[in-house]
């Protein structure tokens, strides 16, 4: 229903913000990450937002980016994950490294956020993995000279990409941000965050 809010920042507490636009004050419910970001009362800011609707309850969510939103998004189709514990994931752990967690099995990272134990933990790997599963890899016509398949560079690289997946892009999108900020001396999770910057960029 709402893309984003667009607006003059009226309040901003722990966990979430009111934003006036046209008139109209907006409560939104957000991650720590985007408290810290959002800048200060009295600004004109910015939140991708995502509505939440139950019998009993009406709740707006907003995030700083767009990988906080597809995040958010991705986690609520994981099974026994609903809104406030996903916000409690994005407020623990950036994008990049939830992306990371998930592919490298990274059970540990995952039960520091508070109300996922490992069971928990263990369900949205799975899950998340199975997505990614679904959608195959394309070839790209890319130069040879740029990459070259073979050894921890190939491997690396389908990391990166998947990671991206993770987050909800295609295996197209994820492909090309990967191969525009690929460096075989940058970790993995550098290369995700370089490449999740290029992709917020267009």
């Amino acid at each position: 229903m709402y893309a984003y809010i667009r607006g003059k920042l009226e309040y901003k507490s722990n966990d979430s913000v009111v934003i006036e636009a046209s008139g109209v004050g907006y409560a939104i419910t957000v991650p720590l990450s985007t408290i810290e970001n959002i800048g200060s009362v009295g600004e004109e800011v910015k939140v991708y937002t995502s509505l939440h609707v139950r019998e009993d309850v009406m709740a707006l969510y907003g995030f700083g980016t767009r990988e906080e939103l597809n995040m958010f998004e991705l986690l609520k189709t994981v099974s026994g994950i609903g809104p406030k514990v996903a916000i409690s994931v994005l407020s623990s752990i950036s994008p990049s490294k939830f992306a990371l967690a998930v592919i490298t099995d990274d059970i540990k990272t995952l039960t520091q956020v508070q109300g996922i134990g490992k069971k928990t933990a263990q369900r949205i790997i799975l899950e998340l993995k199975d997505k990614i599963k679904k959608e195959q890899l394309t070839p790209l016509s890319v130069n040879q000279d740029e990459i070259h398949d073979t050894g921890e560079k190939s491997s690396k690289r389908s990391e990166a990409v998947n990671a991206l997946m993770v987050l909800g892009y295609t295996a197209s999108e994820a492909e090309r941000a990967v191969l525009a900020v690929y460096s075989e001396e940058m970790d993995l999770e550098l290369i995700i965050k370089n490449a999740l910057k290029s992709l917020e960029k267009k």
